[in-house]
């Protein structure tokens, strides 16, 4: 997972003086409103990178036919406690199948970034007192779960657990001697 850096994020929305443009010019990654995307769908170049801002109240289905010409899909979490958000990137990644960035925005702490993860968020732009140093770290607090998530579809009992405790005892072992001609 990665975290976004306002001031070196490529992607930027299409606003006005007053706010979102109802018909935006078409350029490189530019995020529209839901609203801005229905107005120039039909008519946005195909080769410019593009991305939608979703509430989370939207449903993911009205989006689905159209997913394959999105790069990006922020969405927003109003407050740390409304989880809305997790559920529409499952959605997402699971039965849609969608393979390009997922953004978590809004109301984004260090404790939630574990769930980003599991439910298929790619990048998350936390929350102003956040500190990208405390989310990387969050990443390293579960090892495994027991439950299935995105990343791993089926539940801790239905897979080969000391399978994959070698294959990682494996990758450590051969890290812990990379470079030393072991």
């Amino acid at each position: 997972m990665k975290f976004i850096r306002s001031h070196s994020d490529p992607w930027h929305t299409a606003d006005g003086e007053d706010g979102p443009q109802p018909h935006p010019p078409a350029r490189k990654h530019t995020l529209l409103t839901l609203e801005q995307w229905h107005a120039v769908r039909e008519t946005w170049p195909a080769g410019l990178a593009k991305g939608v801002i979703l509430p989370n109240s939207v449903d993911i289905e009205s989006l689905a036919d159209e997913l394959h010409r999105l790069q990006l899909i922020v969405l927003e979490f109003p407050k740390w406690v409304d989880g809305r958000a997790y559920s529409q990137a499952r959605l997402l990644r699971s039965r849609y199948r969608y393979a390009g960035e997922i953004r978590a925005t809004g109301d984004v702490l260090v404790d939630m970034v574990p769930l980003l993860k599991r439910t298929g968020f790619s990048t998350a732009q936390l929350r102003r007192d956040q500190k990208i140093e405390n989310a990387e770290r969050a990443l390293s607090y579960f090892v495994g779960h027991y439950q299935g998530d995105v990343l791993q579809a089926k539940p801790a009992f239905a897979r080969d657990l000391a399978r994959e405790a070698g294959a990682q005892a494996q990758r450590e072992k051969a890290e812990l001697f990379a470079g030393e001609g072991i």
